[in-house]
């Protein structure tokens, strides 16, 4: 069975066929550094870290390189360092600020057993790249220099008629709608209202570099020429996927290939967009203000990173997903069984079921339904399949005491009254037998009795 992955680009499944299958790439859209990241941020670190996986498995790990970039120049980086670092030059305080929230996006990820990617640039380190780009653009006739700005022109881009895509395709907008639909900055030095800043002036104390095509005052770049220059550097000219949230398609992703198409002379940047639809929390869309904005960190206070992992794979990534505290807590019970008969058993290969579900444009769901079928008829290919799928990182004892230690449960305590327990139901006393049943669950335990005994687990 092949692999068939949702364009955006062409609105349809299509085949998975890459350039070349001895170096498969991916490009994602990564995190922009200067705050805690939302469970909004971790729905396409999560689905792109299972396709990564499963390009592994069908390609081999030597053959497959993911490139997910960081942030680390913008506006709101700027606001955060000069609020939290006052008494700092605004170039140290950004520092500061950048390389603590990239420490604590990296801590997350890794508790949502996300792999690191192949290559993790930063937009700091390819200010050179950005340059050459905005100078191929120039010297093109798609970009011009107006008051210390590069722009780049879209109607110069469609009025080139020499094989390049129409700007709006990706995003199926016509100039018009990007105007009408689109916050577009109105600037006197701009000729048309859809132009954008490929580079700008910074002010002072800002991060500052050098500017390209002659412009004497130092500036910086804007946010879509960043990628451009990262996948160019990592990728090449053209690649086989990008990726990123579907919030991204416009502006950024069409400028994305508008950079790039018309640098280099291209039809296509990726041969295959994917992205991942939006994330409500209990039916709403999730801000600050509603108060339900909630942190990948403030989840793992009370949830391992599995539960969450589980939880955003149960929705297929095209579609929007309804984040809830009662989804959640199913995700949790389910990974406590699969743990619980699997982990410790000798992985198989992965089950054809579970492979055929990810080959359909990465059908996490039908996957999942799956693996609740070879529960019963086949623990080892669940073993094998559930590891393809980024789960079972630990063994059961370490699960189990990390989810005790987590709830803060005295086990000596629970096993005591579970002894008491099972020497009131030898004697018939079924009225201290519930009474201490009722006393383990008060305390977040629950109990299950069998003809092998008694079993607990802790309850969330």
């Amino acid at each position: 069975m092949e692999l068939r992955l949702y364009d955006t680009l062409s609105r349809e499944k299509r085949t998975f066929v890459p350039l070349d299958a001895k170096s498969v790439r991916m490009y994602v859209c990564g995190p922009t550094v200067y705050d805690f990241a939302h469970i909004g941020n971790a729905r396409p670190v999560i689905v792109f870290d299972v396709l990564f996986r499963l390009l592994r498995h069908l390609y081999g790990e030597a053959h497959v390189k993911y490139v997910r970039n960081i942030t680390d120049v913008d506006d709101k980086i700027n606001d955060r360092a000069a609020r939290d670092f006052p008494g700092l030059p605004l170039n140290e305080a950004i520092r500061n600020v950048t390389e603590e929230t990239g420490r604590q996006f990296h801590a997350d990820v890794d508790a949502l057993r996300c792999l690191r990617p192949s290559v993790e640039p930063r937009a700091t380190e390819h200010i050179g790249e950005m340059r050459e780009i905005i100078e191929r653009l120039v010297k093109g006739g798609f970009a011009y220099v107006a008051e210390d700005h590069v722009l780049f022109s879209p109607q110069a881009m469609n009025a080139a008629n020499d094989g390049l895509p129409r700007y709006g395709a990706l995003s199926k907008r016509s100039l018009d709608e990007m105007i009408a639909g689109a916050r577009v900055d109105v600037a006197p030095y701009k000729k048309d209202s859809t132009d954008f800043v490929l580079w700008k002036p910074s002010k002072p104390g800002e991060p500052s570099w050098p500017s390209p095509s002659g412009i004497k005052v130092e500036g910086r770049p804007g946010w879509h020429i960043e990628c451009s220059a990262m996948a160019w550097k990592h990728l090449g000219e053209q690649f086989d996927i990008h990726g990123g949230g579907i919030d991204l398609v416009f502006p950024h992703h069409e400028n994305e290939v508008a950079q790039t198409c018309c640098a280099f002379h291209q039809q296509r940047m990726a041969n295959y967009w994917m992205h991942n639809g939006f994330l409500q929390v209990e039916s709403e869309k999730m801000s600050k203000s509603l108060g339900n904005f909630i942190t990948i960190r403030e989840l793992l206070k009370d949830w391992p990173g599995e539960a969450l992992r589980l939880n955003m794979l149960k929705t297929h990534y095209t579609s929007p997903i309804d984040w809830t505290m009662k989804s959640l807590e199913e995700s949790a019970r389910t990974l406590d069984d699969w743990y619980r008969i699997a982990a410790d058993i000798e992985p198989a290969k992965p089950a054809a079921s579970v492979v055929e579900a990810l080959l359909d444009d990465l059908n996490a769901p039908q996957a999942i339904a799956a693996l609740h079928g070879l529960r019963g008829s086949d623990v080892p290919a669940l073993a094998g399949s559930l590891r393809l799928l980024g789960f079972l990182s630990e063994s059961a004892a370490q699960w189990e005491g990390r989810k005790q230690q987590a709830s803060g449960i005295d086990t000596k305590q629970v096993e005591s009254l579970i002894a008491e327990r099972t020497a009131a139901r030898a004697r018939k006393d079924f009225a201290e037998s519930d009474r201490i049943r009722d006393q383990l669950a008060t305390m977040g335990v629950a109990i299950k009795d069998s003809k092998d005994g008694t079993t607990w687990e802790v309850t969330r």
